[in-house]
């Protein structure tokens, strides 16, 4: 099991497709001591990939004490960072306290590209940097894109960068209009583009050694079963099931586009929120409506919750609108 916390809603940037939209500290983010007993919480409930992400959570000034305490608790710390603050010292610190793995944005190949889309002058070159300093410690690291209609036919060309980079992965982040991203509804794929962008991922992914993982599109779980493919992952929506996220206030969400508030921690323990919610143990039924309701790849797939709700006025259930399978059975 998987889980995000966003450490802080600070952030040295102002991406056009934040789903927390991070900028400034937002006021009663949890302190130290209530980020050891929430990563205490964590452990408790059975999760073990704890991912600290942001905002940018290396403006964070206690990352590295609260990191130390997930190590010392037997949960696996990653980052989910742009990269830019990731110094050599930082590569070589992280390293030494046992982080598993930085995951590392980035969206084109095109500096002036990513750097727009990230309102910050610097952010190509500094993700990079974050990368070649990760590498030099040998800190595995791998990148995350976000897929648009303007980047998309880039991907390819992107996964081939992270090879020559050193990545470990290269992971896909679909848009999901979440936060600032509604703003920029109109980038996302449709049904169609989807379709064939995922098929070439995964055409992609028999050429290359790294692990190409798509997230926000579990309908890369069925393209690849159509393919022959045998991935190693169980299921393409983890919401609610196994992942969820945090945020700085210490709201508990399904997942980080799935904009529903399940409790605080401060006031509930963590361990019991996912234990007994019921929006987590309705999204564990997996009844979902329409065609993902009787699609016959619903366990490996699951449609993405966070655009069900999106598109049908927040009915987390319902079917996933981006999927040329709807209501289909088996192959």
């Amino acid at each position: 099991m998987i889980i995000s916390w966003n450490t802080t809603n600070n952030c040295n940037m102002y991406c056009d497709h934040c789903y927390r939209d991070a900028g400034a500290k937002a006021e009663e983010e949890l302190n130290t001591q209530e980020g050891k007993e929430l990563i205490e919480e964590i452990a408790k409930a059975g999760f073990k990939i704890m991912i600290f992400s942001g905002g940018e959570p290396f403006m964070r000034e206690d990352i590295f004490e609260l990191v130390t305490h997930a190590k010392n608790l037997g949960l696996r710390p990653v980052f989910g960072t742009n990269g830019t603050l990731i110094k050599e010292d930082t590569a070589l610190h992280l390293k030494e306290l046992g982080v598993m793995g930085v995951g590392i944005s980035l969206d084109s190949l095109h500096i002036d590209k990513h750097d727009e889309l990230r309102r910050y002058q610097g952010a190509w070159q500094g993700a990079v940097e974050g990368m070649k300093n990760c590498r030099k410690a040998g800190l595995p690291f791998q990148i995350h894109t976000t897929v648009m209609d303007w980047n998309n036919k880039e991907l390819e060309a992107l996964t081939d960068f992270a090879v020559d980079m050193g990545a470990v992965a290269h992971h896909f982040f679909f848009l999901v209009p979440t936060g600032r991203a509604v703003n920029i509804e109109e980038e996302s794929l449709r049904a169609e583009e989807y379709e064939k962008v995922l098929t070439r991922i995964m055409e992609k992914q028999k050429s290359v050694d790294i692990e190409l993982k798509p997230t926000c599109a579990p309908q890369f779980m069925r393209i690849a079963k159509q393919m022959g493919m045998n991935l190693r992952f169980g299921k393409g929506c983890l919401a609610g099931t196994s992942y969820c996220i945090i945020s700085p206030k210490g709201q508990v969400q399904p997942c980080a586009y799935l904009n529903i508030e399940l409790g605080n921690v401060r006031e509930t323990p963590f361990s019991k929120i996912w234990g007994n919610n019921e929006v987590f143990n309705r999204l564990r039924t997996l009844e979902y409506s329409g065609g993902c309701g009787s699609c016959g790849f619903k366990k490996s797939c699951g449609g993405c919750r966070a655009r069900a709700a999106f598109y049908n006025e927040g009915d987390y259930m319902a079917e996933e609108p981006w999927c040329l399978h709807h209501g289909r059975r088996g192959y």
